[in-house]
């Protein structure tokens, strides 16, 4: 529960208490029976309502017991009754139904015992148990329907996780037969033609002959082929992360990019969908501005949120504002990941020269994958 709903609540159960405090106050009082400590007991007893979620059987006992006191004290009045007949709704409503019963009867026969033995006492006294009877039946109702609306509440959660379990195991196996796919004829030709490219280089030298340039660029561009296609095939056989951020950063200056990382906010671990999103969405950028942006720094930004992660991936490089570049496979798989998350992308050129990645992801499923998270705590 989060902890808007629990001061709201609170604040609500507060206000409730007050409410019933004063009335039965004013209305003691208006009955010119009642003195200071007889309404000390029922203001103790009413407030002492808005710890029912925490404490039902303490409330239950207080509230019996100060109210029943006031009419003991001052004599029997309906008003006393309002209080008692709230905390017995709490307990029962809380699953305390036996002993919301016999608080309803130790404080019908106080109020009772309180009053005259006439006949009108005994039709108040039937009217009151008609009151406490309608007070349990209530809780338990109540009860019941709170119970069925976290069934309903859990079925539908436990029903979301099956297909989002269901449309990741359908993308991984989609993922895997694109791989074999890809293993069985490109691969193949590939190492066809790196095969064919080296043995005419190799004979070309047993000659003594001068290599062509277009032969020897046949065989870097084969094996250059080769090396990323094997890369692709590992990336589409697992699409989990093995890294992190700081990892991938590491990786960029290693490659000759100058690139830092700043991490601002309270870090923790992350949903398994939206770790993996993150990192993804950093590598992809990390990728792009080695490729792309030429000689420049990048500045990689993570600013964890209450209930959000914000992405930022700039550089210097050589973007210009005026041209924006077409979408790419790259850009296009992080606004679909983005998107699947409920979150937004901005990409493109900076006003200032560069290019600029902006993700906002919110953290709303970190409930459902928390037992596999996250590389980013």
């Amino acid at each position: 529960m989060s902890g808007s709903r629990i001061t709201r609540e609170r604040f609500a159960d507060a206000s409730v208490a007050v409410a019933v405090g004063v009335i039965a106050v004013l209305v003691a009082r208006a009955g010119d029976r009642a003195g200071p400590l007889d309404l000390a007991l029922i203001a103790a007893g009413s407030l002492a309502l808005a710890a029912h979620r925490t404490a039902p059987r303490v409330v239950l006992a207080v509230t019996t017991g100060c109210l029943l006191a006031a009419a003991l004290h001052a004599g029997p009045s309906a008003i006393l009754v309002l209080p008692v007949v709230g905390a017995v709704h709490t307990a029962a409503r809380s699953g305390y139904r036996g002993t919301a019963a016999a608080a309803a009867a130790v404080f019908l026969g106080g109020y009772v015992a309180a009053g005259s033995a006439s006949a009108a006492a005994a039709r108040e006294a039937l009217l009151l148990a008609g009151w406490f009877l309608c007070a349990v039946v209530t809780g338990l109702a109540d009860s019941n329907w709170q119970a069925y609306l976290r069934q309903t509440e859990q079925r539908a959660l436990e029903a979301e996780r099956t297909r989002e379990e269901a449309a990741l195991r359908r993308a991984g196996e989609e993922r895997l037969r694109i791989a074999r796919e890809l293993h069985d004829s490109l691969t193949h030709s590939i190492s066809i033609v790196k095969l064919q490219a080296g043995v005419a280089v190799h004979l070309a030298r047993k000659r003594g002959e001068e290599v062509p340039p277009a032969l020897l660029a046949i065989q870097e561009a084969s094996g250059e082929a080769m090396r990323e296609l094997r890369a692709t095939l590992e990336v589409l056989r697992t699409d989990e992360p093995t890294g992190t951020p700081a990892l991938l950063v590491e990786r960029a200056r290693a490659a000759g990019l100058v690139a830092e990382l700043t991490v601002t906010g309270e870090e923790r671990p992350l949903a398994a969908t939206v770790d993996r999103a993150a990192y993804r969405i950093v590598q992809e950028a990390l990728t792009n501005a080695a490729r792309h942006a030429g000689p420049a720094k990048v500045a990689v930004r993570l600013a964890y949120g209450e209930g959000d992660l914000t992405i930022h991936v700039e550089d210097d490089g050589a973007a210009d504002p005026a041209g924006p570049p077409a979408p790419g496979i790259g850009l296009t798989g992080m606004r679909e990941r983005v998107t699947a998350l409920g979150g937004t992308l901005d990409a493109g050129p900076r006003a200032e020269g560069g290019f600029a990645v902006r993700a906002w992801l919110p953290l709303q499923q970190q409930g459902d994958d928390e037992g596999r998270a996250g590389r980013f705590g």
